[in-house]
């Protein structure tokens, strides 16, 4: 493809275009992954590094206790890996009413019995021992350096660390991790984070059985214990990555993938399957049509991604049927092009998170997303080796008419995806955009941008976003057109003009495969919504 290099948009920054590229929201985690390629490692070894770093650099948005998925392609096939957490054994509905009070309808949103068994490093060993080139332990040692030796706060995370304090400085190991003068970091003081130092050690020298298991599975049992939850040694123990198959969507000659639930990814491919049924490039790229349609067919998909998704062994239908073309096509014309509809779930049955990506001149790219859920999570970390734990379990149901109800060792429905797009089955893209229920919204709005208004990634990245919430309520960037955003009121959209992006319009990384990687290599582009880069050499 030939992109418009012409970037419309207000932005700080340029493509990048190189044969070895990392990219993601903290320039330090994009030199960690760099140092694997320069010492031999390939893609996976560099999101690997990375990853670990932003446990450091980014602890608002993940840490070792994180979850992550992940899509590779390896130069042969695409691979992906759900390392998402399951719930302990003790849980159960029962668990939490009595703990909690009959009224609960979820588990608790922060505390300990919101953490899940964490995935991330599972993933990294899992990524490692089947791609990886170096030795394990030496893509964690940019990330203990940083954790020992610390780094100067940059602006967006300040924002978002000092405004979660509030909420969770009471939380059990907070405090003592994330505010060392009793308060949060300011933008530019040096942080260090010598408790995940050592726990990045433990795992890096045990290939990861430290935290499944070993030492750090025992300190965090305890913690739990300590604190009336029920995480468990066994639970850690007895926890698996699991490689999985890409489910897949057609659109406009290319193929997007994404992981197949527990997760909404199939969100963005069911509105990529609805807005296949338009014209979208027919009408003007930010104008009112374009818009609406997209808002349209997202609020689509994800009404029948919040009835029918959960994990796979618990769904009444299944993600061939939700993207059955045919069922599709009917969805579409339940669209109105002169109004907002606020749609419910169809029957397809007949009769605060960090995204990154890596390419190596090789052709080996790497799609990987790990996140703590919301902002820092459960709020609780332990104290000897640093974990700050997810708290994914918030997302169970307690309604054992949902499909989504907790269950002893059953998975969470999830909202972080990594994307990849292909072409007649050669890798075109690997790209992501990380905020809660924005990561779909992002996918959507940002493929319509390249595939069909040919939009370079970093000018896709640097157009304004909505987002919709519920309902006929969406937030709209502040960038964005005034004529489209009173075109859209008119069509009956109620909506907000926010500037705070963070979260609500999320952030995104993109690694464009131009040609022959040895040759040609990579377009990248990273979101100035943070504090990130794209880099390579």
């Amino acid at each position: 493809m030939t992109f418009n290099y012409a970037n419309p948009y207000t932005s700080t920054r340029i493509p990048v275009f190189a044969r070895n590229v990392v990219s993601t929201s903290h320039p330090l985690a994009v030199q960690a992954g760099l140092r694997m390629l320069w010492q031999g490692g390939n893609a996976v070894d560099a999101a690997v590094a990375a990853a670990a770093a932003m446990t450091i650099c980014e602890p608002v948005s993940n840490g070792l206790g994180s979850d992550a998925f992940c899509m590779v392609w390896d130069g042969q096939g695409l691979h992906g890996l759900n390392a998402s957490g399951r719930a302990p054994a003790a849980w159960t509905p029962d668990y939490f009413r009595r703990k909690h009070g009959d009224g609960a309808g979820a588990p608790p949103k922060r505390g300990l019995d919101s953490v899940t068994v964490p995935g991330a490093v599972g993933s990294w060993v899992a990524l490692s021992d089947r791609f990886g080139k170096l030795p394990f332990a030496d893509l964690l040692a940019p990330a203990i350096e940083l954790a020992e030796r610390g780094y100067l706060v940059p602006p967006v995370v300040q924002q978002k660390w000092a405004a979660a304090t509030p909420e969770l400085g009471g939380q059990p190991g907070f405090a003592d991790a994330f505010l060392p003068w009793g308060r949060a970091p300011e933008v530019g003081e040096l942080f260090r984070f010598p408790a995940a130092a050592r726990g990045l050690r433990a795992i890096a020298n045990t290939g990861g059985q430290a935290f499944y298991g070993g030492e750090i599975a025992e300190a965090v049992a305890r913690f739990a214990a300590e604190h009336g939850a029920s995480l468990s040694v066994k639970d850690f123990a007895s926890y698996r990555p699991e490689w999985v198959t890409p489910i897949a969507q057609r659109y406009r000659g290319h193929t997007v993938h994404e992981i197949p639930p527990n997760g909404q990814g199939i969100a963005a491919l069911i509105a990529l399957g609805i807005l296949d049924q338009f014209d979208v490039a027919g009408w003007p790229l930010d104008g009112v049509d374009s818009q609406h349609v997209q808002i349209e067919a997202m609020k689509l998909a994800f009404a029948d991604t919040y009835r029918y998704v959960a994990e796979p062994a618990s769904m009444r239908v299944t993600a061939e049927q939700m993207l059955d073309p045919a069922y599709l096509a009917s969805r579409a014309k339940l669209i109105d092009m002169r109004r907002a509809q606020d749609f419910g779930a169809g029957n397809p049955v007949k009769g605060g998170t960090i995204y990154l990506t890596a390419a190596d001149q090789n052709g080996m790219m790497v799609s990987f997303i790990q996140s703590n859920y919301m902002g820092f999570g459960s709020g609780c970390v332990e104290p000897r080796f640093g974990i700050s734990l997810q708290n994914r379990g918030h997302a169970f149901s307690l309604d054992p008419a949902s499909p989504n109800v907790v269950a002893p060792g059953k998975r969470p429905f999830h909202t972080i995806i990594p994307g990849f797009l292909t072409r007649d089955g050669q890798p075109v893209m690997s790209f992501g955009v990380m905020g809660a229920n924005m990561q779909p919204q992002g996918h959507l709005q940002t493929l319509v941008r390249m595939l069909d208004h040919r939009q370079s990634p970093q000018a896709a990245c640097d157009a304004p976003r909505w987002r919709y919430n519920a309902g006929l309520e969406i937030n709209v960037e502040a960038s964005m057109n005034p004529v489209t955003v009173r075109g859209l009121a008119d069509r009956g959209h109620r909506m907000e003009v926010i500037n705070d992006s963070y979260q609500d319009f999320g952030a995104g990384q993109f690694i464009w495969r131009v040609g022959d990687p040895a040759a040609e290599g990579y377009v990248a582009a990273s979101d100035a919504r943070r504090d990130g880069q794209a880099a390579g050499f």
